[in-house]
């Protein structure tokens, strides 16, 4: 087939390092793999921005292409994986933000006197223990996480977490039992 060995001629030269013959493979193929990515996902805008995504990996793979492989059938491969890669991504930021709202909501219930107690008590604390624990209380980082971010040792960020919690609970005039 006529559509076989040119695409076949077209791949060896891409492969060979041919931008003009990868861009005569997109030329070829986008199409099929913007109508493809369309019907995936339901979003013209995300599916063109996919196609992009998936002909610049598709130039970094070229090399991996095997002889008589289906071209088409492989950049709507590469487009598949971008799709589900996007969807994952976008679960994650829906999640992030819900948990940020609720996060958002409870502290905009507190009263207002409890915010600037809170706030008068984090300026009171030393700038290593304070940024541990707005990292580790306030943004729900492990400490291990705040370890790596801070690059403090991890015992160290414990022990400021450990501490900061004390003196802010007792700024605060609450006591460790009533905290949890």
């Amino acid at each position: 087939m006529i559509l076989t060995s040119l695409d076949e001629s077209l791949v060896a030269a891409a492969q060979g390092g041919s931008a003009e013959a990868f861009s005569r493979l997109v030329e070829r193929h986008q199409q099929a793999v913007r109508a493809f990515l369309r019907r995936a996902c339901g979003n013209w805008a995300q599916a063109d921005d996919l196609a992009q995504e998936t002909f610049l990996a598709a130039w970094t793979r070229i090399g991996r292409l095997k002889t008589g492989a289906s071209v088409r059938a492989w950049l709507c491969g590469i487009g598949y994986n971008k799709h589900l890669s996007a969807v994952r991504s976008a679960g994650r930021d829906r999640a992030r933000e819900a948990s940020y709202e609720a996060d958002r909501d409870a502290t905009l219930d507190a009263p207002a006197e409890d915010k600037l107690a809170l706030e008068a008590a984090m300026a009171c604390l030393p700038a290593e223990q304070r940024a541990c624990v707005a990292l580790c209380l306030a943004a729900d980082f492990s400490h291990a996480e705040a370890s790596d971010a801070l690059r403090l040792p991890l015992g160290t960020v414990k022990s400021h977490v450990s501490r900061g919690r004390a003196r802010l609970l007792q700024a605060l005039g609450v006591s460790s039992d009533d905290a949890g």
